[in-house]
This record gives structure tokens, sequence and C-alpha cells, in this order.
């Protein structure tokens, strides 16, 4: 796996950013493609290490998403990290585009959210529910095109699958998200449609260094695609 499979964004000691491509999975189980493994393999390759090479994952992407994701290269770092997600201490920044006009122009969604049983997709639900947690993200409209509206999201809380069942709940899907709706296409259409894309990606994390407790901002690149999508992709 050669470095430029791997697009690193930021290095510094134990704490390792990655632009997550979409198609890709975060983790997956022993012989299955996954982010995690193919860091993984790199930094074996790179460092060459004999044995297992520690890789902490501190929190997720979807699937279909691309984006900024952190790791940590030793237990404690993943253990601080993992701690600051618990705590909503990282700020997480996300690009959206989705189908229709969004109005107002920027705003807060509240909901209530739970997972649907037995099925790899969440839901909005009432407040009595009593499986619904709450969903709290504040959004504002960076554009608006012939296919929707390009979206800036600052997520409150993380939540299976938020921006997506909010926005389609609304009537907004997220654009390539069948899942939740959406009829426009995304990105190559892969035969498989696991391996598709969807127009949502962390654009950015902020988050203090486990070790050096600095503040660290992170800025992704968004995939080619966007830039398809009419998009000036200004870095």
């Amino acid at each position: 796996m050669g470095e430029a499979a791997i697009e690193i964004l930021y290095e510094e000691g134990p704490c390792l950013v990655v632009n997550k491509p979409p198609g890709v999975l975060t983790q997956a189980p022993p012989g299955i493609d996954s982010l995690e493994l193919r860091i993984k393999t790199y930094l074996k390759g790179r460092e060459g290490k004999p044995g297992k090479v520690y890789l902490g994952v501190p929190h997720r992407l979807d699937r279909p998403a691309s984006g900024a994701i952190v790791f940590g290269k030793h237990s404690r770092a993943a253990q601080r990290l993992a701690r600051q997600f618990e705590k909503r201490l990282v700020q997480k920044v996300y690009w959206a585009c989705v189908s229709g006009k969004v109005v107002p122009a920027e705003g807060t969604w509240i909901d209530y959210v739970r997972k649907i049983p037995e099925e790899p997709r969440a839901e909005v639900v009432g407040p009595e529910h009593r499986e619904g947690r709450e969903a709290i993200l504040r959004y504002r409209t960076l554009g608006t095109l012939d296919w929707g509206t390009w979206l800036e999201v600052d997520l409150d809380t993380g939540r299976m699958h938020q921006v997506r069942v909010q926005a389609a709940s609304r009537g907004h899907p997220v654009l390539g998200d069948a899942q939740y709706g959406s009829t426009v296409p995304f990105g190559p259409q892969h035969d498989d449609s696991r391996l598709r894309a969807i127009a949502l990606h962390a654009r950015s994390l902020s988050f203090q260094h486990p070790m050096s407790r600095q503040i660290v901002t992170v800025v992704a690149p968004a995939p080619a695609a966007w830039g398809e999508l009419g998009i000036q992709l200004t870095e």
C-alpha cells in the first residue's frame, strides 16, 4: 500500500489525520478492506515494523462519506481522543449537497433519532420514543445551484447517519444517498452500490492534540466529484 493511497492531512507524534475516500469502511472484520487496514498496512511498510501495528479508532465516518478522520497510533493517545469525542469537545464541520432549496438559509435542526433495529439505517422519531436520542446540528447555506443546496453543517451531537437522516426527513436528501431517498446520482457509479459516494464530506476537525494539548484544526480537500457539481473547490 503506497503513500499515495493514504492521503495524510496531519501527523504529529501518535496523532494521525487522513482524508477518507468515499466507499471505504472505517473499520471492518478481518479479511475485509477498510481504512483502518489500509493505514496499518501503510504504517507497517513505512516504519518496517515486525509484528502488529497499533491503530486506535476514536470515531468513524459513514462508508459512502469522505473527509477528515483522526486516529491514535498508541492506546493512550487513542483513549484521550475518544474522550474528547464523548464529551463533545471536538468540532466537526461537514459539507453536504442536498436536493431542493433549504429554507431558511441557515438555522438549527433538532430531532430525535433512533437506529432501526436489525437494519443499517436510522430514522427520526418523536421525543417521547424510548429509543430516540436527541440530534442537534447547525447549518448555513454556502450556495444554491440547479441540483439543490450546498450546506456547511456543524454537528453538536454524533448520532448514526445524523446529517443524512435529518436532511432527508425535511425533504432534502444528500445527493447520491439512495438509502435515504435520493434519486440523484453522485460521483462514479460503481456496479457495486456499496462503493458509491454520497455528497457528504467531513470538511474539518478541530481537537486537542492528545499529548501536547495544543489545538489542532485540519481541513480535508473534497473529492473531485464535488467540483463536477459546479462548486468552486478552493483549498
